[in-house]
């Protein structure tokens, strides 16, 4: 047991160590001053330096960037997974499981949008990462999202896609993914541990989120309440199952019923809504709540310092730092005024 009790202390040691190389807001806000030209270098300076040499001979410009930073998240998640044992490897791999869902809906996207294997392989899945070679073999041999779906039937999701009416589209697969991960995830975390209360908590609120912009999105459409409420995955603790439809009624409805929580900044998340209109875009109200579920994260690790979370934390700081350089690198690419970029990435 006290073997155990060391390995927790130094991954957890060791998460916390490169949670604190990652970059911060100061070295992102220098970055998007960049040109696009100058942008390489400096994501290679600052800790991509093997991954932007691997794929150099390759590509160029953003889809070099772009392979490199994938290649060097999965080689980073795989070694994070690598130094865990015991029940902190069990409740990491709970959280690092939407990877997994997350490559299904690149691979059935591919397939439905008919995008070349050649043009997954050069950004989302680079070839180079052994873990991507079964996804570009789905889409290569698949011809329809039922086809790709059949081969991922000995996948934990594999079942609930195959079991999907034969002639829905993509929307209703992607939709399948997200259930299965929640319901899958939440009924692993069962027990009072608070490693496993509070990680279970954080799920929650990711449902929570989740089902709030599908219910602005679906508002916003003028989608039915029943046509909202269908979209909605169970298992949050702001909006539940029971208040569903009153969540979908009305844009003042779905305010009540985040009001009933005094964990929730109601005020906070009404101000938003305001910008959010008069930019008419959900991006604020996105930006906020990712906000929320990152001080979430921050909170969590810091309360329980030798358990998973803050080996969980990293990865969540890890995958926003990726996320992050993608859309600074992209969003210059593509010309976007460096307030826009600073407007989503800080």
């Amino acid at each position: 047991m006290a073997i155990f009790g060391n390995n927790t202390a130094y991954v957890a040691a060791r998460a916390k160590s490169r949670k604190s190389s990652l970059m911060d807001r100061t070295r992102l806000r220098q970055l998007i001053q960049q040109s696009p030209d100058q942008l390489t270098v400096a994501v290679a300076d600052n800790g991509y330096r093997t991954e932007i040499d691997l794929y150099a001979g390759h590509f160029s410009g953003g889809d070099l960037v772009e392979a490199a930073l994938t290649h060097n998240l999965q080689a980073e998640l795989s070694n994070i997974m690598g130094l865990c044992n015991g029940k902190v490897r069990s409740l990491v791999e709970i959280y690092t499981g939407r990877f997994r869902y997350h490559n299904a809906k690149v691979v059935l996207r591919a397939v439905d949008n008919e995008v070349s294997v050649k043009k997954v392989a050069n950004s989302i899945l680079p070839e180079e990462s052994e873990v991507n070679t079964p996804w570009l073999k789905i889409i290569e041999e698949a011809n329809t999202i039922r086809e790709a779906a059949e081969q991922m039937r000995r996948l934990p999701f594999g079942k609930a896609l195959i079991s999907i009416g034969e002639d829905e589209g993509l929307q209703a697969y992607e939709d399948t993914l997200d259930r299965h991960y929640f319901k899958h995830s939440l009924s692993m975390l069962q027990g009072g541990a608070p490693d496993v209360r509070i990680l279970r908590n954080h799920l929650c609120s990711e449902l929570d989120h989740r089902n709030i912009i599908n219910i602005l999105e679906g508002q916003a459409f003028g989608l039915s309440v029943e046509e909202i409420t269908e979209a909605l995955i169970p298992g949050g603790r702001l909006i539940t199952e029971r208040n569903f439809s009153q969540a979908a009624g009305s844009r003042e409805s779905l305010l009540d019923v985040l009001r009933q929580s005094n964990k929730f900044d109601s005020d906070g998340f009404q101000n938003v809504i305001s910008t959010s209109d008069e930019e008419r875009t959900l991006d604020p109200v996105i930006t906020w709540l990712r906000n929320r579920e990152s001080a979430q994260m921050q909170r969590m690790s810091y309360l329980h310092p030798i358990s998973a979370l803050p080996v969980i934390h990293y990865v969540s700081a890890k995958v926003q730092e990726v996320e992050d350089l993608r859309f600074i690198v992209r969003g210059r690419m593509a010309g976007l005024a460096t307030e826009v970029l600073e407007a989503h990435v800080l």
